[in-house]
């Protein structure tokens, strides 16, 4: 689902493409986004057979709208690469997460949080940091990370770079961790950054 014609949900649908996905845009009107490609469609046909849903939604639009669709979600797996901050850049969720909040309000659905601790490009160019990093899952249901694992291994993620949290109520650390990425977003004054964990 998309909202808007250069985000996140653009961003991630190049390079799904580049990696030889078919990619749709849902939306509740499927006619107010003719500058997108592929086609956007209702938000019915665009999950119609879809291995894997992508929300790039807001936090305060996510929370409403994906559980108005809880029937249309039933089975998918949602992978959830938003952070929750209000217009200030605060913590919607100073004790939870997004994540774990649109599992409670979607337990037919498997959410997956991943990508949310990346900014510009990174998401589909790992490689342009100039070194491996390293990204996060985070999620209840096994079948539904190794699905995400393995289109991050699409994307140029290789499985060593990526961390396995643990379920869904982990994803209130990479959620919380934008307040730190905000910060070195305004000292380095780039997004085109990230951060490896080394061991």
């Amino acid at each position: 689902m998309a909202r808007c014609t250069r985000s996140p949900a653009t961003t991630l649908a190049g390079g799904f493409r580049s990696a030889g996905h078919t990619v749709a845009f849902g939306s509740r009107d499927a006619g107010a986004h003719p500058e997108l490609a592929p086609e956007v469609a209702d938000v019915a046909s665009a999950l119609d057979n879809a291995d894997l849903v992508v929300s790039a939604l807001q936090a305060s639009v996510a929370e409403k709208v994906l559980p108005s669709h809880a029937d249309l979600l039933a089975g998918h797996v949602l992978l959830d690469i938003g952070n929750a901050v209000t217009e200030r850049f605060e913590l919607m969720y100073p004790n939870a997460s997004l994540g774990a909040a649109l599992q409670d309000a979607l337990p037919r659905t498997k959410v997956v949080k991943s990508l949310n601790t990346l900014g510009g490009t990174v998401t589909v160019a790992p490689d342009s940091v100039g070194g491996p990093t390293t990204v996060f899952l985070s999620g209840n249901d096994a079948d539904a990370k190794a699905l995400v694992s393995s289109l991050l291994v699409n994307l140029g993620w290789p499985v060593e770079q990526q961390i396995d949290l643990g379920g869904i109520e982990t994803a209130r650390g990479p959620e919380h961790y934008f307040l730190l990425f905000a910060g070195l977003m305004q000292a380095l004054r780039t997004p085109t950054f990230n951060i490896v964990v080394t061991r």
